[in-house]
């Protein structure tokens, strides 16, 4: 009698058709993503006049960079937004999907008014911020000028931060909202009804139950909160074009001075060091994620 079969063997490894449904998507990637990454650091290694006018200067660019007080002038910045951002932003979001009412009608219309401010375009948060600052026909501006805030307020560097910080806060903390709720809302209802039942503060469910089931769902939301505003450059530059004294030039904001200068070697070599440091700390942020699953997983 011949024995059949079926083709299943639990210690094969898994087939390699698999890799044939990211194929696409690896070869867009490429296209998209690492074709002009390849291009960019060429031209980081050359002294530029013109396309066909390139001069080979090798790692001088990056050398430049590293020792220029403006470079890590402009990283402070970067990281002291970022850190500022996060720290607003995180707690806020966290406290408002909490509120949020738990019917799901109520829900639904919450989170719907929650999230306006994430449908409008990049390039017209700056221009809708200005119009409210503004001291004759902005609501907020003629409010804001009765309790004493400045016409020119731009000249002053905590009020050019507080108004970045501001408009990038209503443009994006609806995201974490709409991030945390999705992780709360997978609670079972046991879980509510057994602290209840022990007596459990409004802090200790927070702690025991909820924060545990947020951990991931805010790793995710830190990592791309941190790599927006730590780049941030079509909000913030409408706002004071880096000023006043290059109080708020950011490091896309000093890129993009360097790319309306014509310095395409220089441009090149910081857009390849700020890939860098991003990609340090997603990576980064990959592996505390991979210690929450597990510990050992996670160690550097």
């Amino acid at each position: 009698m011949t024995q059949r079969h079926s083709g299943f063997n639990p210690t094969k490894p898994a087939s390699s058709v698999g890799w044939m449904y990211v194929l696409p998507s690896v070869m867009v990637l490429g296209v998209v993503g690492l074709i002009p990454l390849i291009t960019v650091v060429n031209y980081s290694l050359f002294e530029i006049f013109t396309l066909e006018s390139r001069f080979w200067v090798a790692a001088e660019w990056y050398k430049a960079l590293v020792t220029s007080s403006r470079f890590w002038a402009s990283f402070g910045r970067s990281s002291l937004f970022s850190l500022l951002v996060l720290s607003i932003q995180i707690p806020l979001g966290i406290a408002l999907a909490l509120s949020i009412p738990k019917r799901r009608l109520w829900a639904g219309l919450s989170l719907a008014v929650l999230s306006l401010p994430l449908l409008v375009p990049w390039n017209m948060i700056p221009a809708l911020w200005l119009s409210l600052l503004n001291a004759d026909t902005g609501i907020l501006g003629q409010l804001l000028t009765h309790y004493g805030w400045p016409v020119a307020w731009k000249d002053y560097t905590a009020l050019t931060w507080i108004v970045i910080l501001a408009m990038d806060t209503w443009h994006w903390t609806s995201l974490v909202v709409i991030l945390s709720y999705s992780a709360l809302s997978t609670i079972p209802v046991p879980y509510y009804q057994a602290a209840a039942i022990d007596g459990a503060r409004p802090w200790q469910v927070f702690r025991h139950i909820q924060l545990p089931k947020l951990l991931h769902v805010l790793l995710m939301t830190v990592l791309l909160r941190f790599m927006d505003s730590f780049m941030i450059y079509t909000e913030a530059f409408p706002i004071n074009a880096g000023g006043p004294n290059d109080a708020s030039l950011f490091l896309a904001i000093d890129l993009g001075e360097e790319i309306k200068a014509f310095n395409y070697g220089p441009s090149a070599a910081r857009s390849v060091l700020y890939f860098l440091i991003v990609l340090t700390i997603a990576w980064l942020f990959v592996k505390a994620r991979a210690g929450l699953d597990d510990p050992q997983a996670g160690r550097v």
